[in-house]
């Protein structure tokens, strides 16, 4: 025996524990609201004209649908928005009620790829060595040597170094403290055994820093008569040693340079992509006006299709001397344009206010305002 539809009785009574999820049963106002929604959407479904053949509890379940597709769309416009900002950030607490500000931080990442290679920062952990050079010898075999150093995977080398006077030396006083420099002068003119580094006038220490790095830039560059190559991981330096010392070095361990999380991401819980950015189901009671009006119409859509599919069950009911046959297509086509329509309108909603358009209105509002302020005249000021 064919079991009878569930039809609205009319009116309904929410409790808590009613609805498929219970994401906001507890919420007063979402229990205010489901009773309204489940009468607006029986109303607008032809009852009390016509029978509804669909219970309160299934307007509910359409409701709390309805609520939480709108946070989706909402959040998921939030996180394209804002990725850029929430990248590697903590996934600890929920962004729902936070105001993203813009910052720097993908953007200085981004960078520091390319401080590692410039050896001026970045992440990438620069060692040193040295390579014991031989009288007469040229070319030194690096792979030979890492073995030596007990280096896994391969390594890069990124800066060669020769025994030269250092900078700070050539910038102060080489012979100060030997009896045969300027501590003489100082002992003459009464400063005892003040280092001729100290000449009593105060200097920025990027002034220091900055003439150091010169000197260096100028070895470098102009004076420097050493050199090497790399070829097949063989070190070739110029000129030849005549005799024994040390070759220092810099480098990368090559694995470590192109892990694509490195070391700064060694940390846990953060966000990686758009699955684990922090947004949790929205708070119903927070949601405005527009908000509220856009859920009560999608969940009218979801009730209009599931009216279809439940009278698609009954194609026809018998009536006396007759059948009545039921428009459960015509329901599920509408259903189906009017949730489609109400996402496009709300991402169309969310669009005009991304932070990029807000910019551009702002600027076109400043240069009219501009414009407008040109054509008033200057006042005549009279003392």
């Amino acid at each position: 025996m064919a079991q009878n539809p569930i039809i609205y009785p009319g009116s309904s009574s929410f409790i808590p524990g009613q609805t498929p999820f219970g994401f906001y049963d507890y919420d007063t106002n979402f229990q205010t609201d489901a009773d309204k929604v489940a009468s607006f959407c029986a109303s607008r479904l032809g009852f009390p004209t016509v029978d509804v053949e669909m219970g309160s509890g299934s307007f509910y379940a359409c409701f709390e649908e309805a609520v939480t597709t709108y946070g989706n769309e909402v959040y998921l416009y939030q996180i394209r928005n804002n990725f850029l900002n929430l990248e590697a950030t903590s996934t600890g607490s929920a962004h729902n009620q936070d105001v993203i500000n813009p910052n720097l931080g993908n953007i200085i990442r981004i960078a520091e790829n390319y401080g590692s290679e410039a050896g001026s920062g970045g992440t990438t952990t620069w060692y040193s060595g040295s390579i014991p050079l031989t009288s007469s010898v040229q070319e030194y075999d690096l792979n030979a040597w890492k073995d030596t150093q007990d280096i896994t995977g391969s390594i890069e080398v990124k800066q060669v170094f020769y025994q030269n006077t250092p900078a700070i030396v050539r910038y102060f006083d080489p012979y100060a403290g030997t009896g045969y420099g300027s501590q003489q002068l100082l002992d003459v003119f009464g400063f005892g055994n003040y280092s001729p580094a100290i000449n009593f006038l105060l200097m920025p220490i990027y002034y220091d820093v900055s003439v150091i790095q010169a000197i260096e830039l100028n070895d470098t560059i102009r004076k420097s008569a050493f050199t090497f190559e790399l070829v097949n991981n063989k070190l070739r330096i110029f000129p030849i040693p005549n005799q024994e010392g040390q070759l220092f070095i810099q480098y990368i361990k090559v694995d470590e340079r192109n892990s694509p999380t490195g070391s700064a991401f060694a940390a846990q819980n953060l966000v990686t992509d758009i699955s684990n950015v922090p947004y949790e189901n929205p708070t119903y009671q927070y949601i405005n006006a527009p908000g509220r009006y856009w859920i009560f119409e999608y969940t009218l859509a979801l009730a209009k299709e599931l009216l279809g599919y439940v009278r698609g069950k009954y194609q026809q009911v018998p009536i006396p001397g007759a059948e009545v046959s039921l428009n459960q297509g015509d329901l599920i086509s509408a259903a189906t344009t009017e949730k489609a329509s109400l996402i496009e309108k709300l991402r169309n909603d969310l669009d005009e206010n991304s932070r990029k358009l807000q910019l551009q209105r702002k600027a076109e509002e400043a240069d009219a305002m501009g414009k407008t302020l040109d054509q008033v005249p200057l006042p005549i000021y009279i003392a």
